[in-house]
């Protein structure tokens, strides 16, 4: 059986002082109200795991919250690519068509179709959920070209958008 917690916390149970990247940590599971809760401990302020706990284990502080380590939250994308097909500013074309391809790899959008056009090809695209159609432009773009856009693209949303 696979159990998922989350991460470790920003700060110390005991003492509410930020847990710093890097450091040793101390992390203890409890069940509370049929609820599994974790706990995070500084080195410090280890003393031993709280009585009724489930499990304790000792690990590292990860690095802080890097927006270009973050994860991409589908929804916030759709909105942003929402916003950019409405405005439909040739400055954000590239933008719109690798959100496009992200989106259709998290199943938010859904390939309709293709035709082609002066410029190479249209993409149909309509969200999963029936959210209107969108065309976009297939610029084929390398894949170190796709993968610059996806990294700003990832900060971008994480700074501008949550």
């Amino acid at each position: 059986m696979d159990y998922h917690f989350k991460p470790p916390s920003k700060t110390c149970a005991t003492t509410g002082k930020p847990l710093s990247p890097g450091t040793v940590c101390h992390s203890v599971l409890i069940e509370k109200n049929g609820v599994m809760t974790r706990f995070d401990y500084s080195d410090e302020a280890w003393q031993g795991p709280p009585e009724g706990h489930l499990g304790y284990w000792k690990t590292v502080v990860p690095a802080g919250n890097d927006p270009r380590e973050q994860r991409l939250d589908p929804d916030t994308a759709f909105r942003y690519f929402e916003q950019l097909s409405e405005e439909m500013n040739p400055e954000y074309e590239r933008r719109r068509y690798v959100l496009a391809l992200l989106l259709l790899q998290h199943r938010k959008l859904r390939l309709d179709g293709s035709r082609p056009d002066d410029c190479g090809g249209v993409l149909e695209l309509s969200g999963v959920r029936g959210e209107g159609t969108y065309e976009v432009q297939d610029l084929q773009l390398p894949e170190t070209v796709t993968r610059q856009i996806q990294a700003e693209l990832k900060v971008h949303l994480a700074t501008e958008w949550n």
